[in-house]
């Protein structure tokens, strides 16, 4: 084969190479622990917690899902599409950020628009068991998190009596 035509393959190899998408990997970096026997909500970066915050989960045991999730979409200011409220409406329930994840369902995934960690316009709902499955938070605290959180980050949500250090080793957090 002759020098031109292998550096013509070369290229086209090159050239198919470049074009290929590489799917967005996890942030192995960060991670939230969600843990609905107390309502908190842990934030971990380069395996230290950041901060704790107060939330609000699901009115009965069922409706927020336990598990591994990940974290897909960020939003500000969504709207609230199921009652037609504009994001940033006082009205509006999911408050001033969204951070969607993508729970498996029956008829596939939610793609981040069903589940997600929020804001409220109802403040005095965290620390209670109110939401239909959505993780509820101060509008200051979610607005703090989704500054500091990036797409793709594991989302651990439990139901459990050990300490964020305890289920940050047992998630391998830490």
């Amino acid at each position: 084969m002759g020098i031109r035509k292998i550096a013509f393959a070369m290229g086209i190899l090159g050239l198919i190479l470049s074009l290929m998408v590489k799917p967005v990997e996890a942030d192995e970096n960060q991670a939230i622990i969600i843990n609905k026997s107390n309502n908190q909500l842990a934030f971990y970066e380069e395996e230290t917690l950041q901060e704790v915050f107060p939330v609000a989960t699901g009115r009965t045991e069922d409706l927020t899902p336990e598990g591994e999730f990940s974290l897909v979409n960020k939003v500000k200011n969504r709207p609230f599409y199921k009652r037609d409220i504009p994001g940033g409406d006082p009205e509006n329930p999911l408050g001033a950020r969204w951070l969607g994840l993508e729970v498996p369902g029956d008829w596939g995934h939610t793609s981040g628009n069903i589940y997600g960690v929020h804001g409220t316009n109802e403040p005095s709902s965290i620390g209670t068991y109110a939401s239909n499955g959505c993780i509820r938070m101060h509008n200051d605290d979610v607005i703090w998190l989704y500054d500091r959180v990036d797409k793709n980050i594991p989302v651990y949500i439990t139901s459990s009596s050990s300490s964020f250090s305890e289920l940050a080793e047992e998630f391998e957090v830490d």
